[in-house]
This record gives structure tokens, C-alpha cells and sequence, in this order.
């Protein structure tokens, strides 16, 4: 007799026959953009360890070797392969932690956008009435106002009232800036599928029996208006990092003492037309590859969670 199958590679082998798999494995452009979000992903995560420097500690900086150009260009230096910034970091060390920064914010803050944009939208959708009137009402004002501006003015507020906060109070008011105006497209997406998820049957039956409304929202309601959420939740993730590089270049997002890709840019952007030019190129190279990467994912889970595109 035939040792049972365990139910982990039960499941592994219902994903590999999916149609989401084999639309993901049919798409050359989805398996580029994959490969390159998880290489930008882990050198950001593993930084410490595959980084050959870290440019944020002091102790190992040397003004001497301030604005070295690119290893193959006349003047370069091979310990710094893409070439240091005018305090003497190391680029490529930098890109990684900067990379580090920028999806912690960003990721952070689209979960803060999809709890509260998901649970506001199925209470929206499926109780109605004067609930869904003043949530929508509140949507409404939301997006009169352009995302940056409420950012901005979050953040802006955020650094007058706390000057001396630690850095985790600088990332928490950062992250707060950026979710306040993100959570209303879920609340808007999740209300309109729980708008026609609550008359099927299903739900009807779960009344019938005395299931409390709650429960219903979130056990049976949810799973059902799930798709277009994660779609959505995809593309955000590369809008807020967008979001948090341009606070950053600004002079209002992370602290100075753990610079992001756009706190790198901004510092790069004082030297670009002195010929420094790799100071600025490359940490905005690795911005546009992870937002492009994601954003590629996100029209393919678009496509690959859309029946009628099947």
C-alpha cells in the first residue's frame, strides 16, 4: 500500500495544475518581472549580508574616497563597483538599504490601506443605508484631495509637532501620510462586490440560519471580493513606494539618518550636473525596476484573476 501524500505537497500539487500557474508560467513578461521584484526584494531584505558595505555607519566612511566614479570608468575604484556618493558611501551597499527602506514604508502602508479600506468597504456594502452613505460621503471628500498634497501635509504636521521623534515614530507618521488617502479605493472596490455578493444565495441561506452579520461579512462575504482587492493591493505597492520616494526627495519622508531611494536621489540630484552622475542614476534605476516589476505583476494578476480573459 502506497504511503499517504502529505496535505503540504497536496496543496503544492493543485497549485502547479492551476490556471493561475500555468497563465503565470504562459507569460514571458510575468516571470521577468517576478525574477526581477525577488532579486530587488531580497537584496533589500539580506542586505546586511550581501551588501559589501554599510554606508549608514559612520565609522567606516572615509571623505577620501567621496564622488569615486563607476569601477569601468577612468578614476573608478574596484572595492566600489558602481561608485560613491560625496560622504564616501558605497552606491551599490546604498541601493540595497535604500531599497530596504522603501519597501518596509511602502508595504506597511498598503497593509494599513487594505484593513482599513476592506473592513470600511464590507460594512459599507453590506449594511447599507445611512453607514454606507457616510462612508461614501467620506470617500468622496478623500479623493478630492490630490494623495501627494495629504501626504504632504500629514507628514509636514507630523515633523513640526514631533522635531526630536526616534526614527519608529518618523516611519509611523510616514506611513500614516501615505495610507490616509490609499484606503479609499478598496473601500470603493470591496463595496461595489459586496454590493452584489450579499443578495446570492448563499448569503440569504447564512441569514436563514441565524449566522451573525459579522461573520457573514468576513467568512463568507470576503473570500468572494478578495480578487480584485489583491490586484489592486499589487499596483498600490509600487504607487506607495512611488509616494514615499517623492516625500523622501522632498525632504519630508524617512529621517536623514536612514536615507531611502529618494532621500539617495535627492542627494545625488546636488551633483548631477557637476558629472557626478552615477549619485543619482542608479538609486533612481532601482526605483523604476521595482515599481515597473510590480506593476507588470499586478496587470498579470489583473488578467490571470479575470475569467473572461481565461
Amino acid at each position: 500500500m502506497s504511503a499517504p501524500v502529505p496535505a503540504s505537497a497536496s496543496r503544492w500539487s493543485r497549485w502547479l495544475d492551476s490556471d493561475l500557474w500555468f497563465s503565470f508560467r504562459s507569460s514571458p513578461m510575468a516571470m521577468a518581472a517576478a525574477l526581477i521584484a525577488t532579486l530587488c526584494a531580497g537584496c533589500a531584505v539580506f542586505a546586511p549580508w550581501v551588501s559589501p558595505y554599510n554606508p549608514f555607519d559612520l565609522a567606516t566612511l572615509n571623505l577620501a574616497d567621496a564622488r569615486l566614479p563607476p569601477a569601468w570608468v577612468e578614476g573608478g575604484s574596484r572595492a566600489h563597483s558602481l561608485g560613491t556618493d560625496d560622504q564616501g558611501r558605497d552606491i551599490l551597499s546604498a541601493l540595497f538599504y535604500g531599497a530596504r527602506i522603501s519597501l518596509l514604508v511602502g508595504l506597511a502602508s498598503v497593509a494599513v490601506s487594505l484593513g482599513v479600506g476592506v473592513g470600511l468597504g464590507l460594512l459599507s456594502g453590506y449594511l447599507g443605508g445611512r453607514i454606507d452613505t457616510l462612508i461614501m460621503r467620506i470617500c468622496d471628500v478623500m479623493l478630492s484631495f490630490p494623495s501627494i498634497l495629504v501626504a504632504l501635509l500629514i507628514d509636514g504636521v507630523g515633523h513640526a509637532v514631533f522635531p526630536d521623534a526616534p526614527d519608529t515614530l518618523a516611519f509611523g507618521v510616514l506611513i500614516v501620510a501615505i495610507s490616509l488617502t490609499g484606503w479609499v479605493q478598496y473601500a470603493r472596490t470591496v463595496r461595489g462586490s459586496t454590493l452584489v455578493e450579499r443578495d446570492k444565495d448563499y448569503v440569504q441561506a447564512a441569514r436563514v440560519i441565524g449566522v451573525a452579520p459579522l461573520r457573514i461579512m468576513f467568512r463568507h462575504v470576503l473570500p468572494n471580493v478578495m480578487g480584485p482587492v489583491l490586484v489592486l493591493a499589487t499596483i498600490q505597492v509600487a504607487a506607495a513606494i512611488i509616494t514615499e520616494a517623492t516625500l523622501s526627495f522632498l525632504g519630508v519622508g524617512v529621517p536623514p539618518t536612514s536615507p531611502s531611494l529618494g532621500t539617495l536621489i535627492r542627494v545625488g540630484n546636488d551633483f548631477l550636473f557637476s558629472g557626478e552622475w552615477w549619485i543619482t542614476i542608479f538609486p533612481g534605476t532601482m526605483l523604476v525596476l521595482i515599481a515597473l516589476s510590480v506593476n507588470l505583476l499586478g496587470d498579470w494578476l489583473r488578467d490571470a484573476l479575470n475569467p473572461r480573459l481565461r
